[in-house]
């Protein structure tokens, strides 16, 4: 399973992107099962409403919820990311949880922020 992160779901919602057709090829090729998080639902939903955009394409991706569980393991991540001098991002450290609870790789372009969460089990896509 791939969790498509917000950054990549933007490129491929781009039309005009060579970035979104190519993540949207490594996608497709994969043959694995394709989601996003409900935290990411937010962030895409934030921007296209801002912008004026239309949302319905969007909403028919399967959605990971964010559960207690994430919750906790969330927390975690990003208490020990500060305890570290590593800041991140509370929303990063909710979708990284969520993924990594769900047995999904994270299919992202901002892999500064993720790629450290590789040691707490995060896989990455591709």
């Amino acid at each position: 399973m791939i969790a498509i992160d917000t950054d990549v779901l933007i490129e491929i919602l781009d039309k005009k992107s060579e970035k979104g057709d190519e993540a949207l090829k490594q996608i497709l090729q994969s043959e694995e099962e394709i989601c996003t998080t409900a935290i990411n639902i937010h962030e895409i939903l934030y921007g296209l409403h801002k912008y004026g955009k239309p949302v319905k394409e969007i909403l028919l991706l399967p959605v990971l919820n964010y559960m207690k569980k994430d919750a906790v393991s969330s927390s975690k991540i990003e208490l020990g990311a500060e305890q570290r001098g590593n800041s991140i991002r509370r929303t990063d450290a909710m979708i990284a949880a969520i993924t990594i609870n769900n047995g999904a790789a994270l299919y992202t372009f901002d892999l500064k922020h993720f790629s450290p969460l590789k040691a707490l089990g995060l896989k990455l896509f591709p």
